[in-house]
């Protein structure tokens, strides 16, 4: 099923919309929420609070690349799950790190909130368009999907230090762009 039509699915209020979403998308939710959250039942969770979402913003939301809202929506709901998990507790794992490596790149209270301004996205869409492909793959899955380096390493196929390597380079090429865009 292509993804207009499991969108036509939503706005037919059709219950099968969620059936094949899961089906479609589970394991890509999963993946997204498990690298934020480091839980598999909480990102089991995380999965059908999705489905629940999508449910509710289609209609009216009719998104453009469905692939891309789907991890948007996930994005949100696991670093939302994330943030109310640690409130009383603080404890480790790949969100924080990745987050904290990026505050290098920022000037502002919570990279959380540049990260969602648009003019930010924007800017960061154009930085990547300008790093090389296997530095743009590394720089998304540790800071889009929270992939862990040992994680990048192995789905690349190169060495753990070289990932560190790359994203700390990436790093001070973002801090550089975002300065002479003015953002910080």
């Amino acid at each position: 099923m292509d993804e207009q039509n499991l969108i036509a699915l939503y706005f037919a209020r059709n219950e099968q919309a969620s059936a094949e979403t899961y089906r479609i998308f589970g394991g890509y939710c999963y993946t997204i929420a498990n690298n934020i959250l480091g839980c598999e039942q909480d990102a089991e969770e995380c999965v059908n609070d999705v489905l629940i979402r999508l449910w509710e913003k289609i209609p009216p939301t009719r998104p453009t690349n469905f692939y891309a809202y789907v991890a948007a929506v996930t994005r949100s709901i696991a670093r939302n799950r994330y943030s109310a998990s640690r409130a009383k507790k603080r404890g480790g794992g790949e969100v924080a790190l990745a987050l904290d490596e990026l505050l290098d790149c920022s000037d502002a209270d919570s990279v959380e909130t540049q990260l969602d301004s648009k003019a930010l996205s924007e800017a960061l869409n154009d930085f990547l368009g300008t790093l090389k492909p296997d530095h743009r793959k590394i720089f998304v899955q540790r800071y889009w999907y929270f992939c862990p380096i040992e994680n990048i390493a192995e789905n690349l196929n190169v060495s753990k230090s070289k990932v560190s390597v790359t994203l700390m380079r990436t790093r001070t090429k973002l801090r550089h762009y975002l300065e002479k865009e003015g953002f910080l």
